[in-house]
């Protein structure tokens, strides 16, 4: 059995960098590396290698001997890498498809539908199918889940990292009966299927906390598609420097947060990662001083110490019915889900310029267009000049997969873009050629590009006297904001992400 010392003495490696053998993952059972938090790295001769998070735990060194009937040799790794190589080194497509293979799926009929509407059926071949799908996703980092029946089979798609990439095709027999359990669970009519509905719910993974699930349904013309949003708690705790801000970003946004009153507002499309922001910009103010009310669409996650409303236009609460509300609770701090329309935007505008902290999120194309899109909102040019802080444009790119990424030659379109932000000349580039690790996708995680417009006083004077949105984008540039796509290449310069990634994502604005 390994001494305390020798396991103490093994320094700490990085585990994305270290090959795993699939032969050392057989020797351990899922359970048992989730249970003592580690992971087999490589077997030699009659000696099984394996990082762990706690390499002095005698108890796990003990265990895996006798499971595996070798010598342990540990090394230290950072819990958070041994969980996610655990996630990843166990799970993975094909598995999921031989689970779902073992299991003898029904076909469509009137008596397997019934049976499967029951509740006290949790262990039907379908209620397993199910479960093995969203559990598959959950390991996978999958933001959304998507079951779309088509002629011939029952499409299911992960969208990993912001891309969605197939993993199953089952039987086109299985969709009614697998649509009906997914109603259940999300407290959905299961008889309806001729409407849109929507449902949530929860599910509990081994040595994880409580995953929330939305779920959304609507008929098309195979018959009834679902996509279920995966509301990890633990991507709601992020704070402002894991989102990837550059660091003179972060301190400007950063003072920004510190204005006592105002509004500071997030834009990018659907999916760029604007709510996330929103609640690691939260996760740095005073909460116990301060009286934080949210008003939502839907509440993703939810806080201590915050109050959050959940919109629900049926009972007549709106984001502009239940701002107004808000002002009579004595808030210190707001958050608006989404400036839809000028009757919300008046009433954030006006509760920034009474002594309150507004953000919010908008739809435009960059951080000058948010100017804009409030002008179209009908709001005076002197309100938002008084009111705005500031504004933070963002997108969300794929990180490079440093298990796999290799420098490689690149298209010269990529180059040249690359050449135009940095003013650097570079044929060569860091590039993932895709492995079992990425799913051969070449990209693991994802960071944000952003791009911070401070409302600064000689911006606010060109507002006053009518500037157009080139010529106040040309002084905040002059000012030090870095537009998004010349962020998105500084990433590339520290090797985080590449151009076809930024390109993809983020564009010049002339």
């Amino acid at each position: 059995m390994p001494e305390k010392k020798e396991s103490r003495e093994v320094p700490q490696l990085r585990l994305r960098r270290d090959s795993i053998q699939p032969e050392a993952l057989q020797l351990v059972p899922e359970a048992m590396a989730r249970r003592y938090n580690v992971i087999p790295l490589v077997v030699k001769g009659k000696v099984l290698r394996v990082a762990m998070a706690n390499p002095s735990d005698i108890f796990a060194l003990e265990a895996l001997e006798a499971k595996c009937q070798m010598r342990i040799a540990p090394e230290a790794a950072s819990a958070e890498e041994i969980q996610e190589a655990i996630d990843l080194s166990y799970q993975s497509s094909e598995k999921i498809r031989e689970q779902i293979a073992s299991i003898s799926l029904p076909g469509e009929s009137e008596t397997t539908i019934e049976e499967i509407t029951s509740d006290s059926v949790a262990d039907a071949p379908i209620a397993r199918a199910l479960t093995v799908i969203i559990d598959g996703a959950i390991k996978a980092r999958a933001s959304d889940i998507h079951i779309q029946p088509e002629e011939d089979n029952l499409r299911v798609r992960y969208r990993i990292d912001g891309t969605l990439q197939d993993t199953l095709s089952l039987p086109v027999a299985t969709s009614i009966p697998i649509i009906s359990r997914l109603k259940i669970l999300a407290k959905m009519n299961i008889a309806d299927r001729q409407r849109p509905q929507d449902g949530q719910l929860s599910v509990k993974p081994k040595d994880r906390q409580e995953i929330d699930i939305r779920v959304a349904t609507i008929p098309i013309v195979n018959g009834e598609m679902a996509a279920l949003r995966i509301l990890d708690k633990s991507k709601a705790l992020m704070t402002l420097p894991q989102l990837g801000f550059l660091p003179e970003s972060l301190t400007k946004y950063q003072e920004m947060l510190k204005v006592p009153y105002g509004m500071i507002l997030v834009t990018g499309p659907t999916g760029a990662g604007k709510t996330t922001t929103l609640y690691a910009s939260l996760n740095t103010l005073d909460r116990k001083g301060r009286n934080i009310i949210t008003i939502e669409d839907p509440v993703e996650y939810r806080f201590k110490n915050i109050n959050q409303i959940q919109v629900n236009p049926r009972a007549g609460l709106t984001f502009a019915s239940g701002l107004r509300s808000i002002l009579r609770l004595d808030p210190d701090v707001l958050l608006v889900g989404e400036m839809r329309d000028g009757e919300t935007a008046g009433i954030a505008i006006q509760s920034a310029l009474t002594g309150h902290m507004v953000l919010s999120t908008i739809h435009a194309n960059d951080a000058v267009g948010v100017v804009s899109r409030l002008l179209d909102l009908g709001i005076e040019p002197f309100l938002i000049a008084s009111a705005l802080i500031g504004v933070v444009a963002q997108r969300m790119g794929r990180r490079i997969c440093h298990e796999c990424a290799q420098m490689v030659n690149i298209p010269p379109l990529e180059q040249a873009a690359y050449t135009k932000e940095i003013s650097e000349e570079r044929n060569e580039f860091l590039v993932g050629q895709g492995c079992r690790s990425c799913s051969n996708t070449g990209y693991q995680g994802r960071i944000g590009f952003y791009e911070i417009l401070h409302i600064s006083d000689q911006i606010r004077t060109m507002l006053l006297n009518d500037a157009n949105a080139s010529e106040l984008r040309t002084e905040a540039i002059k000012e030090g904001m870095i537009p998004l796509i010349k962020d998105g290449m500084l990433k590339v310069k520290a090797n985080i992400t590449t151009p076809a990634e930024v390109l993809r994502n983020a564009y010049a604005v002339d």
